[in-house]
């Protein structure tokens, strides 16, 4: 029972990872975009949201409806102003430009928050649980899983179904191409940026109700989001949320078997699969 139960809660941990893994599979996997201020985003947009609650009394609901366009302007902005310039084949200049925007948002944020950690109050939502067989799985968590889900079906339907996914995946297959076929891709990726931050609009608000942030933490989400997209396949929206789940029950499993080793097991499953199937779980060679 004791190893059903670190099954059940590694998979509600991963449903919290793959909102973090969706936006970062459609900027890296398929626009092949390193977005090393992925984890600083998430801070930012939580700590923004932890101070609309403190000065306004918002709850969470109301949070995500305000954070997701929020994000989704913030997206679509830094692919216009920086990211559209530097795509291209080579991922670096794209990686180079990131990297400074993350030293930039970390600092910016402890200019503002100070270092000192923070919390959103979810009220009874954050202790209520249920009773399963003698396991207790919270309803919080319940939800964020239940979130992901529809997030990565929903996001993979408007890749594969709609014109602006098709769009997408044709300037990301071949820009120039793309380009003589009549598609602006500069406006392509700045729609897909604004998705893929919009959604760690929801991700924030999340992450702030079920643990506290400081805006030094934003390193952390960027490598559980990188390891669930590489576990489960560049490319491959529902692979990222495979990734994600594998790595959230790694992690509460190796918490199980040593409480320091929860994070530790996480990173070795993430070379494991790496060194065994480098193109991940859902890509093919």
């Amino acid at each position: 029972m004791l190893w059903i139960d670190a099954i059940i809660q590694g998979i509600l941990l991963g449903g919290l990872y793959a909102q973090y893994a969706i936006g970062m599979s459609l900027m890296f996997g398929v626009m092949r975009i390193v977005n090393i201020a992925h984890g600083d985003l998430v801070v930012l947009l939580a700590l923004t949201g932890i101070s609309m609650a403190a000065a306004w009394g918002f709850g969470p609901g109301f949070l995500i409806l305000l954070l997701v366009p929020i994000g989704a302007l913030v997206g679509w902005a830094l692919q216009r102003v920086v990211l559209n310039k530097l795509v291209g084949d080579d991922p670096l200049p794209s990686l180079i430009a990131t990297f400074g925007l993350s030293i930039a948002l970390q600092n910016a944020m402890l200019g503002i928050w100070s270092a000192d950690t923070r919390s959103l109050n979810a009220g009874a939502l954050a202790s209520k649980s249920f009773e399963i067989g003698g396991m207790y799985i919270g309803l919080l968590p319940i939800l964020v899983f239940l979130t992901a889900v529809v997030l990565t079906w929903g996001l993979s339907v408007v890749l594969n179904v709609t014109k602006f996914g098709r769009a997408l995946r044709a300037a990301a297959a071949d820009k120039d191409a793309a380009t003589l076929s009549g598609i602006n891709t500069k406006s392509v990726y700045a729609q897909a940026t604004a998705v893929a931050v919009g959604i760690l609009g929801i991700a924030a608000v999340f992450q702030a109700t079920r643990t506290t942030i400081a805006p030094s933490d934003g390193g952390g989400q960027l490598i559980y989001a990188f390891e669930a997209v590489i576990i489960g396949g560049m490319g491959s929206i529902w692979g990222a949320f495979l990734g994600a789940m594998v790595l959230g029950i790694a992690q509460v499993v190796g918490s199980r078997i040593d409480p320091g080793w929860g994070i530790l097991v996480g990173h070795l499953v993430f070379l494991i699969v790496l060194a065994w199937r480098p193109q991940g779980i859902m890509s093919r060679k």
